[in-house]
């Protein structure tokens, strides 16, 4: 074990003794290699103290020199104490050499070794360079291990020395304690315990000392530095006592004069300051009072302006601090909702209240129109002819102006356009609501047929739609045209608001106001931004807090807002327009969709009614709102169809039952049918509003005079064979050829012109009425078919055959339909989009060529006929071989078989030559002649005619 004390020179005599006494316990216990025990007894303790007194004293003056090197030495390990005081360890005692012999032979210089110096000086230079650095690195690290070592000695007593002995509670009066500590059951093991604890002490001793010694220099170093700083201290305190006395003599002699100048002129300077805060207050209360003024007059420019100055205050901080005003800021913005108030209120009176005039006005003419039908239609246009355009932009420029300047614009125009829209909705309401009993009151013109009128389903209520449907189609286009002209009215209203809107954000060079309305564009565009910075922030800021974000963005310049702010304004104006046009439209297709049951049955001209005047109103809107009614088109889109969806399934049902009717007998072709041929097949491409005109006279003609029956066509037919004695039947011209007509040609001719109708008056549905008249020619030609030439005639007419006549005349009906196909493809592709014509065209071929063929079939049914008679009479030829064969035939007059061939084919040629045309006579004849010449000389070749007489007959037969 190693105790190394580092006595610091200051302290040296004080210490010496003590060491000296340390220094000889420690070499005793060194020696002793189990130290003794320390026993309780004080006599024993001081018997041992002397002794042991005296032998560290003996010891320590023989050799003191070195025990003190040794204990001073830095570079000794603790093995080393051991080793040198070890018992067992022998002192080595060093051989010297002899003695040498002092006298020489010759004197030795300095000078002498001047060669072995300088051949040594390099090496013994660089070897004094090593040692020093070594001694300092040595000296470094004795600093660091001296301050590492520091608190080492501690933890090795805490090794040596149980953890019990120590506890901050140790007390050995504590009796678990002193069991832990005591733990002996004899007195021999007790006297090894006393010695034990006896050891412990030493221990601690030993090792409080060793921590005192590496502590002690710096101890007594930080000792001295406090001293030195206390000096220091004491030294500075003095001069700061001076530096005051000089301070406070000279604020005494020259500062205190100055310094009362400079006060006198702060208190100035506040005064004029409070001052100026008083007049300010002066100003402000009398704005505030003014403010009031104006807003309960209505002055709503002079307010505005008021406002900007106690705004442009408040953005200046000139009133910060002023309790009295902590609630200006409330009031002008209260203020400034008074104003957009009146202002906005002004501006819905001026853009939509006083056109509550013009809607009594139009209503009272439309219940003066309906009460005396007799008057006609007025053709008066209602627009806006009661104020010049110049003082209406007048009367709106002020408030445009004001509304500009608080950036409220955009929001009153989107509360003008629900305004506008529901107003929109009322009128149309109220005109029902007023028109209805006037115009149920008329009497009732039945719009259907007999049997097809629809029963409500709540039994024919009092409900607004059951009256409605219960309106004849004259009346519901009577209160559509008056809806029309408010509507009209109204939108050309909203129209002008919108224009003069414009004029004003756009088109104001040169006038009076363009220099305000540009300031006030400006202002108003500034306000709105600082209004949507302020509701991106969490929580409220001041306006000028929210002003200052406004000028501090670089992106944003007074152009670019000005410019976003007019755009919002002229969307929101056009989005009024737009508003107004589509609550229109929504109501007008809500009236037709309460009646969409009972169009689809009415005849052509009622619906076309409905439909004109429907497209008048959706074009006149779209061109005034500039935008399409997409929801009117599609319900008058999807009526129109369900109207020639439904006309067609009535006429497809009516064709047949008139074909199952049919008797195909020849009728005389009405004035107004030829009138159907000439007006609608001898016009040319570019006269189409000719045909619909022409029609419509046509039918305005036979309105008067209901169209016959077909059993009242037959009568008159047969009426004029009567009173003439022989046939006068008007026929049918289509392009210099007449043809015979039956009934159900006549009524096919008919219907075709009605779709031509629908096609030039729906242009919409070209394709859909093309389809239903292909629809239509297919089941004609099939159904023909199937009663004459399959003599299903014969069962469903009652005929009781089927003759040439009535096939010739369904030639005739097949071959006039045939020749007017052309013309009807002409007709009804003037609307069919071109990417249509081509697969239109193509099923139009396939029909004509299907009615080609049946008339080509009719034909050969012609000259079937002929054949078979012909074959009929052929059977009795032998008979009439065998006649010519006797000798006493003295009969030259022609055989009976010639005789009845002959009437047949005779009277076949007088019904056709009556009814087909020449060149389909011929054709036919020709076939027969052809027939005959082949089956005759077949029937010839099969009798035997070589008896004389017979050969001689046949040779007279065939001259």
């Amino acid at each position: 074990m190693q105790l190394n004390i580092h006595q610091h020179p200051s302290d040296q005599s004080i210490n010496q003794s003590r060491s000296r006494s340390i220094n000889a316990d420690q070499i005793l216990k060194i020696m002793d290699p189990k130290p003794p025990l320390r026993s309780t007894n004080s006599t024993a303790n001081r018997h041992n103290s002397s002794t042991s007194s005296l032998l560290s004293k003996s010891l320590s003056d023989a050799s003191t020199q070195s025990l003190s090197s040794i204990l001073n030495n830095p570079h000794l390990s603790d093995g080393s104490w051991s080793g040198w005081w070890s018992s067992t360890a022998a002192v080595q005692i060093p051989e010297f050499a002899p003695p040498v012999n002092k006298t020489l032979g010759f004197e030795i210089t300095r000078s002498d070794f001047t060669r072995y110096v300088s051949s040594i000086s390099d090496h013994y230079n660089r070897f004094e360079d090593i040692r020093n650095h070594s001694n300092k690195e040595n000296r470094d690290e004795d600093a660091i291990n001296s301050h590492e070592r520091a608190g080492e000695a501690l933890v090795a007593c805490l090794r040596e020395v149980p953890a019990l002995y120590f506890k901050e509670d140790f007390a050995l009066e504590d009796g678990a304690t002193f069991r832990a500590a005591s733990t002996f059951s004899t007195v021999a093991e007790n006297a090894v315990l006393q010695e034990k604890l006896s050891q412990y002490l030493d221990v601690v001793e030993v090792h409080l000392v060793k921590e005192i010694s590496l502590r002690s220099n710096s101890f007594f170093e930080a000792q001295s530095q406090l001293e030195d700083l206390s000096l220091k201290i004491v030294e500075g305190c003095g001069r700061i006592r001076e530096l005051k006395e000089t301070i406070r003599l000279l604020d005494v002699d020259l500062v205190d004069s100055a310094r009362q100048v400079q006060d006198l002129n702060l208190t100035r300077s506040n005064l004029l300051a409070l001052q100026e805060k008083l007049r300010l207050i002066l100003y402000v209360n009398q704005s505030l009072a003014a403010l009031k003024l104006l807003v309960a007059s209505a002055d709503c420019a002079g307010a505005l302006d008021v406002t900007d100055d106690l705004k442009n205050f408040l953005d200046a901080d000139q009133l910060t601090g002023l309790h009295c005003f902590r609630h200006l800021e409330d009031h002008v913005a209260a203020a400034i909702d008074s104003v957009n108030s009146i202002l906005s209120a002004e501006f819905l009176r001026v853009s939509i209240n006083d056109a509550g005039d013009k809607d009594a006005e139009i209503l009272s003419k439309a219940k003066a129109r309906i009460a005396s039908p007799g008057n006609g239609e007025d053709n008066e246009v209602y627009l806006q002819q009661e104020e010049d355009t110049s003082s209406f932009h007048d009367r709106l420029l002020p408030l445009i102006i004001g509304l500009l300047r608080t950036a409220k614009l955009p929001t009153v125009l989107r509360v003008y356009r629900d305004t506008v829209t529901s107003n929109m909705k009322t009128v149309i309401k109220s005109v029902v609501a007023e028109l209805l009993p006037v115009l149920l009151a008329r009497p009732l013109d039945s719009d259907f047929k007999p049997g097809d009128r629809i029963v409500d389903a709540d039994g024919g209520g009092s409900s607004l739609a059951s009256k409605l449907r219960s309106m004849s189609s004259e009346s519901f286009v009577q209160l559509l045209g008056t809806i029309f002209k408010i509507v009209q009215a109204h939108l050309h209203r909203a129209a002008e608001v919108k224009k003069a809107i414009e004029w004003i954000m756009s088109n104001l060079d040169g006038h009076y106001a363009a220099d305000s309305v540009a300031a006030a564009i400006a202002h108003g565009a500034l306000t709105a931004e600082m209004a949507s910075v302020a509701d991106t922030q969490s929580g409220s800021f001041p306006i000028s807090s929210q002003k200052n974000v406004i000028k501090v963005s670089p992106a944003t310049t007074t152009s670019n807002l000005s410019k976003n702010f007019r755009a919002d304004v002229l969307r929101e104006n056009t989005e009024a327009v737009f508003a107004a046009c589509d609550a229109a439209h929504g109501r007008w297709a809500k009236l037709l969709g309460v009646r969409a049951i009972l169009h689809p049955r009415l005849r052509l001209t009622d619906f076309l009614n409905i439909y004109n005047v429907s497209q008048e109103f959706v074009t006149a809107t779209e061109k005034i709102g500039g935008r399409l009614g997409y929801s009117i088109r599609g319900t008058l889109q999807s009526q129109t169809k369900a109207f020639v969806d439904f006309q067609h399934e009535s006429r497809m049902t009516k064709l047949k039952a008139v074909l199952d009717q049919e008797t195909w007998v020849e009728v005389d072709v009405p004035v107004e049918f030829q009138a159907i041929v000439d007006s609608l097949f001898s016009l040319e491409d570019d006269n189409s509003k000719s045909i619909a005109n022409s029609y419509n006279e046509m039918v305005a003609s036979s309105a008067e005079q209901p169209s016959q029956s077909v059993d009242g066509i037959t009568e008159n037919n047969s009426k004029t064979k009567d009173a003439h004695g022989k046939s006068s039947i008007h026929l049918i011209s289509f392009r210099g050829v007449d043809y015979h007509m039956v009934n159900c040609g006549l009524i096919l001719l008919k219907m075709l012109s009605e779709y031509i109708e629908m096609n030039t008056v729906l242009p919409s549905l070209s394709s859909e009425v093309i389809h239903r008249v292909l629809e239509m020619l297919k089941f004609f030609n099939t159904r023909a078919c199937q009663l004459v030439l399959g003599a299903g005639a014969m069962q469903v007419s009652g005929l009781k055959s089927i003759t040439s006549k009535h096939l010739a005349l369904t030639s005739q009906v097949v071959s006039f339909v045939h020749a007017i196909i052309p013309e009807i493809r002409r007709i009804l592709f003037l609307k069919v989009p071109e990417a249509r014509k081509g697969l239109l065209s193509s099923e139009i071929e396939r029909v004509s060529q299907d009615y080609k063929v049946h008339r080509d079939e009719i034909h050969t049914k012609l000259v079937q006929i002929m054949r078979e008679r012909l074959l009929v009479h052929l059977r009795g030829l032998p008979q009439i071989i065998e006649t010519w064969s006797r000798v006493d035939e003295t009969d030259v007059q022609p055989s009976q078989f010639a005789r009845s061939l002959t009437k047949e084919v005779g009277y076949l040629q007088r019904v056709l030559s009556r009814t087909l045309h020449e060149a389909d006579v011929q054709e036919i004849f020709k076939e027969v002649t052809i027939i005959f010449d082949i089956q005759i000389s077949d029937a010839f070749s099969h009798v035997d005619i070589s008896i004389p007489q017979a050969k001689a007959r046949f040779l007279k037969f065939c001259s």
